[in-house]
């Protein structure tokens, strides 16, 4: 769990980035640009620390969403039995993967304490249109982690399609598990795993968030 936790605080570094800009920023630049802001948005903001549910999702949806590839993070997640999939079900995929995704980003919102975050260089050329963004996070009394982004230049911008820390592929994690469920049960049985998932946890969320 700590682990994840580090990982998807990484994330944190690009999810302040507001609307799309007239001139692509480069992104490392980007990310370096957002990381205080986003990092101020949390310590000022108590309602996110006390795990306002309604403020963090606006919130991710406002500065998130956008700017993540979901379509590709879902496409490499179930490999080669994306194509054996429907239209219908590679949407029904790319929805119900987003959700857990997305579900589990705004549990970082209230665990962020005083970490910091690096953004290291980019080493690329000015023509590519994937890149490795490198980055670590540190805290005092704990090791440091790297988290490096996989990013795609689209045209509106770019788009975060993969994380990975200490070298594990968030994306890929999820590989294995996921060609287990489809050998056992199928595309459709994928689907209704997450989606049981995704509804549970949104269950319970309005539980706890009533018992306040």
């Amino acid at each position: 769990m700590a682990v994840l936790q580090k990982m998807i605080l990484g994330t944190l570094v690009y999810c302040a980035v507001g609307a799309v800009h007239a001139e692509v920023i480069a992104p490392d630049v980007l990310i370096n640009n957002t990381v205080q802001e986003v990092i101020a948005i949390i310590k000022q903001d108590k309602d996110i620390q006390a795990g306002n549910q309604k403020k963090i999702t606006a919130l991710v949806d406002a500065k998130v969403l956008p700017h993540f590839d979901f379509q590709r993070m879902t496409q490499l997640a179930v490999g080669r039995y994306w194509r054996t999939a429907t239209p219908v079900q590679q949407q029904e995929l790319v929805k119900q993967f987003q959700d857990m995704l997305v579900r589990t980003y705004t549990k970082v919102f209230t665990v962020y304490r005083d970490q910091k975050i690096e953004v290291k260089p980019l080493r690329s050329a000015p023509d590519d249109t994937e890149v490795t963004v490198n980055t670590v996070i540190s805290k005092p009394g704990s090791p440091v982690t790297s988290v490096d982004y996989e990013m795609k230049k689209a045209a509106d911008g770019w788009k975060v399609f993969d994380i990975s820390i200490e070298g594990v592929s968030m994306v890929m994690s999820y590989r294995g598990t996921f060609a287990s469920q489809i050998q056992q049960d199928g595309i459709d049985g994928l689907i209704k795993t997450l989606s049981d998932k995704n509804t549970n946890s949104t269950d319970g969320d309005m539980i706890k968030a009533g018992a306040k």
